[in-house]
């Protein structure tokens, strides 16, 4: 009898065993529904937009070639000063903004002016100062394809949408990982890497889907975390706080010196995320005249400055010239202003200088847009970007496959509350770290619990 009732009770511990693992697993299968459904759309966007600027280099050289490559044999290039003067030609109510020096012999130079309300790009050939092209920087590709990968180009608002997606990209990998790994002794994990079945089955688009997250998980988590320091708010907080830790901004350099309230983003496209927010300093007038370009940019290039710097040009009495280096190698970047009359750098900021946040994100920045390493780093980035689209695409062929006629499909809670207070607090908790995903998983649970009220309603 005590044997018959050990075995009884054994019995029963396994089967409340299985029924907590598949209510845990319901719980998190709808977590992960809601972040997929959410996502999905914006995964595809970013995967798309992030594989075309992966190849920005290339794409410019081969398709935007008439604008970007030019002969430079045996050629000496005309002076910084005249190029700007043909643009300011090619562009009569324009005011020059900025210049940026070619990256090398067969790259052209190119001027940023402002006419109304926007800014003009022109190319030109640095050797006989010809004009190239000219177009709106709204309107040039990579700034259509940046403005789409961060939604900047339909608001700031938008660009909030951005944020959420990350911080639900990481739910999505949190969750897909609990999902793909085996829940009971009896289920072999080599399922998890094989195809079973064809595709008029669901269970092969399901096996599809998880054998590309086994691999691709890891890739969309870091994409996402070294994308959120561009985010809206909570790359903003993060720099700040990095910033009043000593552990962005080299601050010391800007002790004592005179500065405005402009910040080194809003003059350089190339600042860098680090220096972003950096305040601009002010020249010293001094009665004497201006440096002048040709001689600020011989300057620089005194200073060991990487091919392909960018150059703001001074505005005011105080302006400076503001260069920006930013090459590939991300430990060359690097940041001088001139003061406009002495042609003394008054700020030089080497990657060394920055503090150990900022150079751990700038090293994932460049990592991310495929720039650090070379070729297997384009190539690495490229392949989760695939990867996310495959993962995408599976997903919504699943859904649609298993959903009922005219419904949504969402996947069913578990009965045991315990169960979906527990998920959904640890869901919570992951929200906690990306303030706007909170928000928006708070968003969430109030539409579920009115759903349900709803239909609760309708059935009495």
């Amino acid at each position: 009898m005590p044997s018959s009732l050990s075995g009884t009770a054994g019995f029963t511990a396994a089967a409340a065993l299985r029924v907590s693992r598949d209510a845990v697993y319901r719980a998190v299968w709808r977590w992960h529904f809601y972040a997929g459904l959410l996502c999905l759309p914006f995964l595809i966007l970013l995967s798309a937009t992030g594989a075309l600027y992966l190849f920005k280099a290339e794409i410019n050289a081969t398709v935007f070639a008439h604008r970007t490559v030019v002969a430079s044999s045996g050629r000496t290039p005309l002076g910084p000063d005249r190029l700007i003067f043909n643009a300011m030609q090619a562009v009569p109510e324009g005011n020059p903004l900025s210049y940026t020096e070619p990256a090398g012999p067969a790259a052209s130079a190119l001027v940023t002016l402002a006419e109304g309300g926007g800014k003009i790009l022109v190319y030109l050939d640095p050797y006989t100062g010809d004009v190239l092209d000219r177009v709106a920087a709204d309107r040039e590709f990579f700034g259509i394809v940046r403005g789409l990968h961060s939604l900047t180009l339909f608001g700031t608002a938008a660009n909030a949408l951005i944020e959420i997606v990350a911080g639900f990209a990481v739910i999505l990998v949190v969750t897909g990982a609990y999902l793909w790994w085996p829940q009971g002794e009896g289920q072999r994990r080599g399922r998890a890497v094989s195809l079973r079945e064809t595709p008029r089955r669901r269970v092969w688009w399901r096996d599809l889907h998880a054998v590309t997250g086994l691999f691709a998980g890891a890739g969309l988590l870091f994409l996402a975390l070294t994308g959120l320091p561009w985010s809206v708010w909570w790359g903003q907080e993060l720099r700040a706080w990095s910033n009043r830790a000593g552990l962005g901004q080299p601050t010391q350099l800007w002790a004592g010196k005179a500065v405005s309230t402009v910040p080194m983003g809003a003059r350089l496209e190339s600042a860098g995320w680090a220096l972003e927010d950096a305040s601009m300093p002010r020249s010293a007038p001094s009665g004497a005249p201006s440096l002048g370009i040709d001689r600020a940019v011989a300057t620089l290039r005194d200073m060991a400055l990487p091919g392909g710097f960018e150059l703001a040009l001074p505005l005011g009495e105080t302006g400076v010239y503001a260069a920006s280096a930013y090459p590939r190698d991300v430990t060359g970047q690097r940041m001088v202003s001139l003061d406009r009359y002495s042609g003394q750098p008054i700020i030089d900021v080497h990657f060394s200088d920055l503090g150990p946040v900022a150079r751990a994100i700038q090293y994932g920045i460049g990592i991310h847009k495929g720039e650090f390493w070379g070729r297997a780093n384009q190539l690495a980035m490229l392949a989760f970007c695939l990867a996310t689209i495959l993962l995408s695409v599976t997903a919504a062929v699943m859904w649609w496959k298993r959903r009922p006629a005219g419904r949504l499909g969402t996947p069913p809670w578990p009965r045991d509350r315990r169960v979906i207070a527990t998920v959904t607090g640890l869901m919570l908790g992951l929200g906690a770290l990306f303030p706007l995903t909170g928000l928006a998983i708070l968003a969430l649970l109030g539409l579920d619990l009115a759903a349900q009220g709803l239909r609760l309603a309708a059935r009495t």
